[in-house]
């Protein structure tokens, strides 16, 4: 230790400016991310979607008959259905069932009318439980 003998004991030099405070000392610290938006293509990539799955045509003929029938009693009834909505960004989407009230039926342009104004396109419809 002789190379240090000179300075080893003097005092700690003091900094002409004020103190900072923690919080701001910590913000130098924290972490930089060098490629925004990185994290989120990451997640977007991540995300998972459904295949839109292709009624046989058993499942169609039900599907029709079901139709048929709230066409034919025109009380509103309500119903459970389970339809397709395709995802906007990535090829897929997903599967949701509504428990609703079928207002309208347009078979002339594929769509049908839920009493809260939401349509939904006949082709996208899964299944209808009455």
């Amino acid at each position: 230790m002789k190379n240090y003998d000179d300075i080893i004991n003097l005092e700690r030099p003091e900094s002409k400016f004020p103190k900072m405070d923690i919080i701001d000392r910590a913000a130098q610290f924290a972490p930089f991310q060098a490629l925004n938006g990185f994290s989120d293509d990451i997640k977007e990539a991540s995300r998972i979607v459904d295949k839109k799955l292709i009624l046989d045509d058993d499942q169609k003929e039900l599907l029709d008959k079901k139709l048929q029938f709230i066409l034919n009693n025109k009380n509103n009834l309500s119903v459970a259905m389970t339809y397709f909505i395709k995802d906007k960004k990535k090829k897929g989407g997903a599967y949701y069932k509504i428990k609703a009230i079928i207002t309208k039926i347009n078979i002339v342009e594929g769509f049908i009318t839920l009493s809260n104004k939401e349509k939904i396109k006949l082709d996208d419809i899964y299944s209808i439980e009455i």
